[in-house]
């Protein structure tokens, strides 16, 4: 018996279909669930929490802003397109922000940030926790 392998011709008219059909969709990207334009992954290390984001392609002077307060670290990026007219693009463009809470004991006042490689790495150190036990507080009855 011999076996016969089909393939199929990628310049038919199925693949054009599908990107007629993603098109009117492409907008919507930032606003479903599963799409993030920033990707990100946090962790403590060595007295810090770190964020580390995916943002390539983006001259970090000028389009990436990174703001800590009120318990929260924000990252904004500005990404534009130098390519003009009709195109098929999956990239992100626009204006794109991200938000994490901080841990309880951040220092919003010791924060780094660098980008390299197209990943922004930001640093908050950590203050001491408070070692300190709970305490008893006693309950007066008043009568």
């Amino acid at each position: 018996m011999m076996s016969i392998t089909l393939h199929r011709d990628p310049r038919t008219v199925l693949p054009d279909l599908i990107d007629w059909f993603e098109e009117p969709f492409l907008g919507l990207r930032p606003y479903l669930a599963q799409a993030q334009p920033i990707r990100i992954e946090d962790y403590i290390q060595d007295g810090h929490y770190e964020l580390r984001a995916e943002i390539p392609g983006v001259d970090p002077a000028k389009d990436i802003e990174v703001t800590v307060g009120g318990g929260y670290l924000v990252i904004h990026v500005e990404r534009s397109s130098g390519v003009e007219g009709k195109r098929r693009s999956e990239f992100w463009y626009g204006s794109f922000n991200r938000t994490r809470q901080l841990p309880a004991n951040a220092d919003a006042d010791d924060v780094a940030a660098d980008y390299a490689d197209g990943i922004l790495t930001v640093k908050v150190a950590l203050k001491e926790e408070q070692t300190e036990g709970l305490r008893k507080v006693e309950v007066v009855s008043k009568k």
